[in-house]
């Protein structure tokens, strides 16, 4: 008789989707009671975020960056607490940051609604943002709006 295979517990964790433009992010928010999580085959530590499957520093550089996608965690007193992985496909760097900060803004509103959720929309990150590329429309040169008129005379 073969050996049973020993499944190993996975840390619980809550889930979102965030979008912006067109880009679309899928996050995890790990609580875990240890030092690390298992997250894609990876081990990583608590605190740490994961953007697909890269570190958040090397997916998102620069210190503009990195205070743009840590505001959801500052505003709600967290960084550190949580470990986060995240899948973000479409749109630009930009746009997929936007969709990061509205899906794990999302997460941390189902982890404690009472406390999170005005903080959160006081802020406006559980907002979708509706803006996105206007379509171009035929006979416009290629274009989605036309051209100025110049006057005649």
């Amino acid at each position: 008789m073969a050996a049973k295979k020993e499944k190993k517990k996975q840390a619980q964790y809550y889930e979102a989707v965030g979008r912006r433009k067109e880009a679309t992010a899928r996050v995890r928010l790990y609580t875990i009671t240890g030092d690390s999580v298992d997250v894609n085959g990876t081990s990583v530590k608590k605190g740490e975020i994961v953007v697909n499957k890269k570190p958040v520093e090397q997916y998102f550089p620069g210190e503009v960056a990195k205070r743009i996608y840590l505001e959801p965690f500052r505003t709600t007193n967290t960084v550190g607490r949580f470990t986060v992985s995240a899948l973000v496909t479409g749109g630009g760097s930009y746009g997929q940051m936007g969709a990061f900060i509205h899906a794990v803004s999302r997460v941390l509103q189902d982890i404690d609604k009472d406390k999170f959720r005005s903080i959160l929309k006081k802020r406006g990150f559980l907002k979708r943002d509706p803006r996105m590329k206007e379509r171009r429309k035929a006979g416009l040169a290629q274009s989605a709006r036309a051209k100025k008129q110049s006057p005649k005379r």
